[in-house]
């Protein structure tokens, strides 16, 4: 078995890799939204075979009609944001704005159920703001900074948020394999109404089959044996190197080079995401930091 912190270093590399092998099909003729529903499709299949094979137990009633609706909002909603995103902005712009997640958990916990928030979550989010603002000033080259890039990656942000309402419910019921194995088919099927499917190259059918296999399904196996032996805390804060890892495969691969304003924005958004990692402390016991209670793939 892997030593866990290198379990979850690969997993944040394969996210990483996730706005490089979107983009790599969306130059093989691939549209943003085909790529998510191929990355839906066949991680929903490879799930279900995981599921199954393991003999994990599938949600049932209420709750298959919630996961249901999870997988319209957190899948299709999600992967489409996601790619739409990478099209708009480049590989490395919107593996950054991803990670306004962590803010918008601090909000939802907050509006929605009725957490305790302090300096720390005002801190993160005004981080998180002004790491925007800087990102979208800053620019750089062969970086599009446009009111799409920025509403496709705060999209992508916000409803990867949403995991963890969902995640509060049912990642402590149920095994994730079995939730994805019925939230991503159902996400696939909501954007199937959506998607213009292309004649594909063997390029094409590469990059869809990276994206659904080694970014989404390996990616949570090692994300999840990790989890398994450290610390949520622990686990997140190494995840953070993937838009570090994003940002450079993308400066190599495609030149795609952030100017000094857009690095200082991309740097307050990952310092909101540290920030928010570090357990509270209630009564002189660490609590848990917003949304590490149960920690979803991506």
């Amino acid at each position: 078995m892997l030593p866990a912190t290198l379990c979850v270093v690969l997993a944040a590399c394969l996210w990483g890799l996730l706005g490089i092998f979107g983009k790599y099909a969306q130059e093989a003729g691939i549209s943003p939204l085909e790529v998510a529903f191929w990355r839906a499709a066949v991680g929903g299949a490879l799930f279900a075979l995981h599921a199954a094979a393991a003999q994990q137990r599938f949600p049932r009633g209420r709750d298959l009609l919630w996961t249901a609706l999870f997988g319209i909002v957190g899948v299709s909603l999600f992967y489409g944001a996601y790619q739409l995103a990478v099209q708009a902005a480049g590989a490395s712009l919107a593996s950054v704005l991803l990670y306004t997640a962590p803010a918008f958990v601090a909000l939802w916990g907050w509006l929605l159920l009725r957490e305790p928030s302090g300096l720390r979550e005002l801190g993160a989010v005004a981080f998180t703001l002004g790491g925007i603002a800087l990102i979208s000033l800053g620019g750089g080259e062969n970086i599009r900074v446009t009111p799409a890039a920025l509403t496709w990656g705060l999209l992508s942000g916000s409803s990867y948020s949403l995991y963890y309402l969902y995640g509060k419910l049912f990642f402590s019921r149920y095994s994730a394999a079995a939730l994805y194995a019925v939230a991503m088919p159902v996400g696939a099927l909501g954007l199937l109404p959506l998607t213009d499917f292309a004649a594909k190259s063997l390029v094409a059918w590469l990059a869809l089959g990276a994206v659904a296999l080694l970014s989404t399904y390996l990616a949570y196996l090692l994300y999840s044996a990790g989890l398994e032996r450290l610390s949520a805390t622990q686990t997140s804060v190494i995840a953070s190197l993937e838009p570090v890892v994003a940002g450079l495969l993308a400066l190599a691969l495609f030149g795609e080079k952030p100017g000094l304003l857009a690095l200082v924005g991309a740097g307050l958004v990952l310092a909101a995401t540290l920030l928010l990692s570090v357990p509270r402390r209630v009564q002189g016991r660490p609590h848990p930091a917003p949304g590490q209670e149960e920690q979803p793939a991506e």
